[in-house]
């Protein structure tokens, strides 16, 4: 969920320290045979430090795979400090009751569910860099836990506002579940599943209940959230930015459920059908995508945001790092293509510069503003890793990333390079 039309221009200052200093664990393996091994099966427990730590390097990407220049172990420290500076500003306990919470400064709420999720992907992936990880994430699920959907109470309230109260309906927002299954299914392989929480139970629970209450069951397409219902205008509907092919994934390995495989192949081929038939030159996906139970298409004009709800904007920008994330973690083909169709839109438009990336653009490619924002420039460093002609490219955007800080009055902008620059650095797994 996104409804914030927030234009900003981010300063390029050198990241300052912020927060405490983190060690960095692990190292890049010695050999090019481990980067070969296939994951290895992971038996953590609750009592034992995480089994995956930041800076392993365990799940090796997709061959062919780029990576920014310059050694493993500076840009993993590129993104510590990155987290250090976002958790510094975002991560709160402002609440009491042991919760811990992403605030969202410039959301329409203090607290959203989007910023939850992410902070549960963030900091169970950041676990072996942050010794108090752990800590923190617990304190986001007893947040979480504390919060359930009107409709679904497997399922997180979208909203909270400065008193930590679930407002304006209580009901859920599906980006936000999506990540805090997957996080809780990475925790689950992070720390096991017999300490506080039952990570993995929770994990199958919210899962289940994403595919009762916010999957369409005729398209298999993601539901806006589960107030929408076959009685409700935005039924035939579905946002891009909630098109989490990765997520799809790891949710039919954690459950046996072949629906996943369903969902999942169902997005890919809207993604792909979109992608030829309105942005043939830019592979630019559309904010809402309506009609969808016939002749799927673009949104005209505002059906639930804004006049720009069928362009490219604050929820579509999100769309080359979770498509891109899907194509190196996967190496699958429809991701691949969709991913470098990207790629090479955004790199011809911009000249090679990432200065040039606007916040805002029409899928034939023409802007329709002209700010700046870490949302908009940091997800092309993933869909640029896909490209082997792309390393100069890469490297641009991975400066621009590990130089820009973070503006604590910017809670979107930040998530999305931190998140970013995890996939770029080789650090994010699929558990």
């Amino acid at each position: 969920m996104r409804t914030t039309t927030k234009t900003v221009t981010i300063g390029t200052a050198a990241l300052a320290a912020a927060g405490l200093l983190l060690p960095l664990l692990g190292t890049v393996p010695a050999t090019a045979a481990e980067h070969t091994q296939p994951p290895r099966a992971v038996a953590a427990t609750a009592d034992s430090g995480p089994a995956v730590p930041f800076g392993s390097h365990t799940f090796p990407y997709a061959a062919g795979t780029l990576k920014p220049s310059g050694t493993q172990s500076a840009l993993d420290q590129a993104v510590i400090k990155t987290y250090n500076a976002w958790k510094s500003a975002f991560v709160k306990k402002n609440c009491g009751n042991g919760w811990y919470q992403v605030i969202s400064p410039d959301a329409d709420h203090p607290y959203v569910a989007e910023a939850q999720g992410y902070g549960m992907v963030v900091t169970a992936t950041m676990a072996g860099a942050d010794p108090d990880a752990k800590t923190a994430f617990d304190g986001m699920v007893k947040y979480v836990l504390a919060h359930p959907s009107v409709n679904n109470s497997n399922l997180l309230a979208a909203e909270q506002n400065a008193s930590c109260k679930s407002v304006d309906g209580s009901d859920s927002a599906t980006d936000g579940d999506l990540d805090v299954a997957y996080g809780l299914l990475l925790a689950d392989k992070q720390w096991g599943s017999t300490g506080t929480y039952n990570y993995k139970d929770l994990a199958v629970k919210h899962i289940n209940a994403i595919k009762k209450s916010e999957v369409n069951p005729t398209t298999h397409l993601m539901l806006l959230g589960d107030w929408s219902d076959s009685g409700e205008s935005h039924y035939w509907m579905t946002r891009s930015s909630d098109w989490m092919i990765d997520h799809f994934r790891a949710f039919r390995t954690a459950t046996g459920d072949s629906t996943w495989d369903t969902v999942r192949t169902a997005h890919q081929k809207l993604i792909t059908s979109q992608q030829s038939k309105y942005a043939s030159g830019t592979g630019l996906l559309a904010d809402f995508v309506v009609n969808t139970n016939s002749t799927a298409k673009p949104a005209s004009g505002e059906v639930l945001e804004g006049p720009n709800d069928g362009d490219y904007s604050w929820n579509a920008c999100r769309d080359p790092w979770r498509i891109g994330t899907d194509a190196v973690t996967s190496g699958d083909s429809a991701s691949l293509a969709s991913a470098r169709k990207l790629n090479t839109w955004i790199k011809s438009k911009t000249g090679g510069d990432p200065n040039k990336i606007v916040s805002g653009y029409h899928l034939n490619g023409s802007a329709f503003d002209s700010g700046n924002d870490m949302a908009f420039t940091a997800p092309f460093v993933v869909t640029a890793l896909t490209d082997s002609g792309s390393q100069a490219w890469l490297d641009a955007l991975w400066n621009k990333l590990a130089t820009t800080s973070i503006d604590p009055d910017l809670y979107y902008g930040g998530s999305v390079q931190l998140q970013s620059m995890i996939v770029a650095s080789g650090n994010y797994w699929v558990p």
